[in-house]
């Protein structure tokens, strides 16, 4: 895509991505994600396609170098609202749609013919296997160490297996937070890297104020591996789980005999997302809260840096 500084997905994050985020992504030169979930009100789904379409538009038309933004539709048979989204999205015909946490077989025929690129998120070979079959044009591979729901397998490994059965748009997701992994996530055969915890520390997510600083103060062993919340393994925050008065240790992988899940067992208690929060293992590189644009910034800054080293290094 030639209207990016870097191959950065600014990722599609459940409550924290709205519009501001995903324009300033995508004025800054990385592609912009949101789940369209994220629009909660009667016709705000249009509403926020809408404003990003304007207001990136303008910012072409004003001479800026834009890059594309992206709706992810999560594909679960639990999201009642997937007709509605699906049909907002074909009506506005976005150049990339991401799908989530399911097959996206359904989807693809609509998407497609829309005009629009479909790349799905898959945790495992075998689900990616099912999404080439579907017809999807690139995946998202998640990897162990993302933020939100997240995969268990090492990225390298998973990289360079998916590679061999599919020559089309790879993303990796997990434990990416600068410049240098930005670099080595090519040398693996990606073509673009998500990044979601580094936004999450960004002026313009919708992160709260206490959210954001503690992913600032928190390191790749304060990250927590659980799929107490929803069967489904997410990375979630120690020092999140603390704050709600929750001990870590009550929340592991248990796997399907592990016995009700955190709901159930706590009906009112802190709930996922909204009180508990989540992060990835490139906690460990962020130190501050900064703008969208001068985080790209120094992403490119420091990919250039770290391209140059590795030229150095192999004279």
């Amino acid at each position: 895509m030639q209207s990016l500084r870097l191959p950065v997905v600014a990722a599609p994050m459940l409550i924290v991505s709205g519009p501001e985020l995903v324009i300033a992504a995508c004025r800054a030169g990385v592609l912009g994600a949101f789940p369209l979930g994220n629009p909660r009100g009667e016709g705000e789904l249009d509403a926020w396609l809408e404003r990003i379409e304007r207001e990136l538009a303008e910012a072409a038309d004003a001479g800026e170098s834009v890059a594309p933004y992206v709706p992810n539709l999560v594909v679960h048979p639990s999201n009642t609202q997937l007709p509605a989204q699906l049909e907002a999205v074909v009506a506005h015909a976005p150049e990339i749609v991401i799908t989530s946490v399911g097959s996206p077989k359904n989807v693809v025929p609509a998407l497609h013919d829309a005009g629009a690129q479909v790349w799905a998120d898959v945790a495992t070979v075998h689900h990616a296997e099912r999404a080439l079959e579907a017809g999807v044009d690139g995946l998202v591979l998640l990897g162990a160490g993302a933020g939100g729901h997240t995969g268990w397998a090492n990225p390298f490994a998973f990289v360079r297996a998916v590679r061999e059965r599919f020559d089309g748009t790879l993303v990796l997701a997990g434990g990416v937070s600068d410049g240098a992994s930005i670099l080595a996530a090519e040398a693996l055969g990606c073509d673009l890297c998500y990044l979601g915890t580094r936004f999450i520390a960004s002026a313009e997510s919708r992160a709260q104020p206490a959210y954001k600083q503690m992913i600032v103060d928190s390191e790749l062993d304060d990250i927590q591996l659980t799929d107490v919340f929803s069967g489904m393994n997410v990375s979630m925050m120690r020092k999140s789980l603390v704050a709600n008065g929750l001990d870590p240790r009550d929340f592991g992988v248990q796997g399907a005999s592990g016995g009700p899940l955190y709901a159930e067992r706590n009906p009112g208690g802190p709930r996922e997302w909204r009180d508990i929060w989540s992060a990835g293992h490139s906690a460990s590189g962020i130190h501050d809260v900064a703008p969208v644009a001068e985080i790209v910034d120094r992403l490119e800054r420091e990919y250039h840096a770290a391209r140059a080293a590795l030229r150095e290094r192999l004279r």
